[in-house]
This record gives structure tokens, C-alpha cells and sequence, in this order.
């Protein structure tokens, strides 16, 4: 058995050329897997590896002078979820594209316990997921209002339109993978005139663990090769669909028409029937990769080329 962890920290790094090699070559040392992103703000990652290697990684990271104390949200996997390590610097640690969003600034936090019981209470909020759309397409708090947007830089336009249906004197609850997002989403709900702006400290994967993800529906969507976690062990019924049957269906897949790429939700059965493919027009492409049936479906989809390594190296902000 393997353990994943995703984390991030906000601490500024006088360095972060400098602080990404020394950072790389420690964990390329050890062996240990997956993506790690570094600012001069900080340190966003989601690695996997064994407990020992996940224990060794997280006394060094937490051993260097304004990193202690990080959340590390733990799982479980039979395999590593990841092909290889990449460790490297990133203009910003969650891509929202606006200078000046101070964490320091932020929402306050609410500990799973307390996110719980303030859902089952009669007080008047609104919670908003923020997350990318095809995230919360596969899972989500009961009652959330899930955005339509494909990057979580979109966000600050899609405020724009929220806040002319929404009063500013709601309770604003909010919440995410990791938490990293909320860090400065609730900021700019704050310098918009919301004052009470809460967001779930350790996200969806920290509530699955200390609460049982009771009031959550579906799965989550992570950005490694699992691509999705269950949240509710007591409710493991597809929110989604598959886009080709029609039947409810929690697995994505990337369309094996290499000019279209589309990630949609797919069942196994609706990707036989399509070849792996999205539409009749992307099946009869030139530009369509092989599909393999009996390991469309597995760990490490290496047909999925664009899915794993592109759109994972851009998006990987929703993890921490």
C-alpha cells in the first residue's frame, strides 16, 4: 500500500530557482513521484510514494524555517498514481491571474466538524464550489452552487455576475479540493464586500476523512492518474453521466481523437462503443489513437497522453 499526499504553504522564498533544485534533487534521492510547484509565495504538491518516503519527505519539507505546520492531506492507493517526479518553479502557485491576493487576507476557517454542523443547522448561507466545472460535475456538497467555468482564473469574472444575484450580508461558505483555492477566492469575495466568508479548512479530502463526507455527493476529481477518490463510502452512486449511453458514470476520459482531446465523462461501455472517442465525427478521425479496451480503464490510461501530462501540469493547482 502507497500513500499520496497533497499540500501547499504559503511562505515567501527569497529564491525559488535556487530552493526548486535543491528541492528536486532531494526528492529525486529519495524516489518519491509526482509534481511539486514553487514560487517565490510558496510550495504547492501532491506526491506519492511509501509511508516511509512519505514520512522522510514530509520531516524534511517541514524542517526548513517558515514551513511547519503544513496540512498535509493523506490518502491511500495500491499503486503510485504517478509516472514520474517534476519539481519546478511557477509564477503563480494557484493561477487566478491578479496581482496582490494576500491568504493572509482571506476567509476564516471552518474545521470539517464545524463545516458539518453548520450544514445541518437552520442558518441562511450560500456555498459555492470552487472548483472547475467538470470537477464538481462528478461530485459535490449538497446544495452548492457549482460555477461553470473550465480554470479557476475565470473565477473573478464569474464574481462579477454572482454578486448581482447574491446579497453580501450571506453567510458565504466555500470549498475545494486541498483548500489552496479557497486561500484566495475568499479574498476577493472579502474586497468585494462580503464579510462573512468561511471556507473548509483542508478541503473535500480532509472533510472525507475526519467526517465520512456525509452531505457529499460523488466522487472527487483528482489530478493524478486515480482521477477520481471516493468522499462518501455510504453513498457511492455516479452524480454524472456518460456522455455516449446516457447512464450514470463517474470516469473521464480524454477523446481518442487527438485533434479534439475533450475530457468528458465516459463509461466503459460508451467507450467501446465509441473507440474512445467523443463523437461519430472524432471516431472516423485520421487523427484517432488506438484504443484498448481491456486497458482503457486501468491505472496509468498511457493513451491518454495529452490528459496526463499536459493537462495535469496545467491544472495541478487544485490539489493542494
Amino acid at each position: 500500500m502507497y500513500e499520496v499526499i497533497l499540500y501547499y504553504k504559503f511562505n515567501e522564498i527569497d529564491d525559488p530557482e535556487t530552493f526548486c533544485a535543491e528541492h528536486k534533487q532531494f526528492c529525486e534521492e529519495l524516489g518519491i513521484k509526482g509534481r511539486i510547484y514553487i514560487s517565490d509565495t510558496g510550495i504547492n504538491g501532491t506526491l506519492g510514494g511509501t509511508p516511509e518516503q512519505v514520512a522522510e519527505y514530509k520531516d524534511q519539507l517541514t524542517s526548513i524555517s517558515g514551513f511547519d505546520g503544513i496540512d498535509f492531506k493523506t490518502d491511500t492507493s495500491d499503486y503510485i498514481p504517478f509516472a514520474k517526479l517534476k519539481c519546478k518553479t511557477r509564477d503563480e502557485l494557484v493561477a487566478i491571474h491578479k496581482e496582490d491576493v494576500d491568504p493572509e487576507d482571506g476567509g476564516e476557517y471552518l474545521e470539517p466538524e464545524e463545516w458539518k454542523q453548520v450544514i445541518e443547522s437552520d442558518e441562511d448561507y450560500v456555498m459555492i464550489d470552487v472548483r472547475n466545472d467538470y470537477e464538481s460535475e462528478i461530485g459535490h456538497f449538497e446544495g452548492a452552487v457549482t460555477p461553470q467555468v473550465e480554470n479557476f482564473y475565470e473565477f473573478p469574472e464569474w464574481l462579477e455576475e454572482f454578486e448581482e444575484e447574491v446579497g453580501k450580508d450571506k453567510k458565504v461558505l466555500m470549498y475545494c479540493t486541498g483548500g489552496i483555492r479557497c486561500e484566495k477566492f475568499s479574498v476577493l469575495m472579502k474586497e468585494k464586500g462580503w464579510h462573512d466568508v468561511n471556507q473548509l479548512h483542508g478541503g473535500i479530502l480532509r472533510y472525507s476523512n475526519e467526517e465520512g463526507g456525509e452531505h457529499y455527493k460523488g466522487k472527487c476529481f483528482v489530478f493524478d492518474d486515480r482521477l477520481v477518490v471516493p468522499v462518501n463510502e455510504d453513498d457511492m452512486e455516479p452524480i454524472a453521466k456518460c456522455e455516449i449511453t446516457g447512464k450514470p458514470a463517474d470516469t473521464y476520459i480524454n477523446c481518442a481523437n487527438m485533434q479534439c482531446n475533450k475530457l468528458f465523462v465516459c463509461s466503459e461501455e460508451g467507450a467501446k462503443k465509441m473507440e474512445g472517442c467523443c463523437s461519430e465525427e472524432c471516431r472516423q478521425s485520421e487523427y484517432k489513437r488506438p484504443f484498448d479496451p481491456e486497458n482503457a480503464f486501468r491505472p496509468f490510461r498511457k493513451w491518454y497522453n495529452y490528459f496526463d501530462e499536459d493537462f495535469k501540469e496545467r491544472e495541478m493547482e487544485s490539489s493542494g
